[in-house]
């Protein structure tokens, strides 16, 4: 069971955050060049792997209590702040995530922005694509090394991170253009749910707490996360109504 929810979270939280990416890397190639645009994505692919590379073996030599303790409490402010981002969505207080707006901002200023080549590179092509891929990848490789390395199982978490990855490529090459049918605002509440559990279950853990059942709370406990969450959604939604 805790296998599934590792594989499902890391896919969840990748895929958002690959269409994000994916959203940026088509806004600089299709206004500045494709060239330096996947020269741009291939250069933070490279650095993330670097970074994963370097971090997920040093954290094996950390004691799991104390890892499960730190990634938990790190999970949980990550999984509140996504939680409530979307709960606030849900209930009208927040608009929408919108990509084919984001897509329409950022290849409106890469029209816009100055020429300048370097290393026979457009390099405002280069580096939109380049933050983009990278900001957006370093919350996909902190995802999976923590989750990863909490549960000894690097490979799980790797594996929805890469078939997330594998998805969201292959779907963006053959449109070409945002994923804007993707319903990234459900699956950001689904990831904000999942990492707000997980913080739960593990910052207990490293704390010394012991759960009932062991890894088998762990649907319990995405159950109570979940319907505080539905609850608060359906209040703040009454509370908007009231006060439209």
């Amino acid at each position: 069971m805790t296998s599934f929810f590792l594989v499902a979270s890391a896919f969840l939280a990748s895929a958002v955050e690959f269409v994000e990416a994916l959203t940026i890397v088509l806004a600089a190639g299709l206004t500045r060049g494709w060239r330096s645009s996947l020269t741009g994505l291939g250069a933070a692919t490279v650095t993330l792997a670097a970074i994963v590379a370097a971090l997920g073996p040093a954290l094996k030599l950390v004691p799991l209590s104390a890892l499960r303790l730190v990634v938990g409490a790190l999970l949980l402010a990550f999984g509140l702040q996504w939680l409530r981002k979307a709960i606030l969505r849900a209930s009208g207080y927040k608009a929408l995530h919108d990509e084919d707006e984001i897509f329409a901002r950022e290849a409106a200023e890469a029209r816009t922005a100055a020429s300048e080549t370097r290393a026979g590179l457009d390099w405002y092509g280069f580096t939109l694509a380049f933050k983009g891929v990278l900001l957006e990848g370093l919350e996909v490789a902190f995802i999976v090394i923590t989750f990863g390395s909490t549960q000894g199982n690097l490979g799980l978490a790797a594996l929805g991170a890469g078939i997330a990855l594998v998805l969201v490529a292959t779907v963006g090459v053959l449109v070409r253009a945002p994923l804007a049918r993707v319903p990234e605002n459900t699956m950001k509440f689904a990831v904000g749910v999942m990492l707000t559990t997980f913080g739960i279950f593990w910052s207990a853990e490293g704390a010394g707490a012991h759960w009932p059942g062991n890894d088998a709370a762990l649907p319990v406990v995405l159950a109570f996360v979940l319907l505080l969450s539905f609850g608060a959604v359906t209040l703040l939604r009454r509370r908007r109504l009231v006060f439209a």
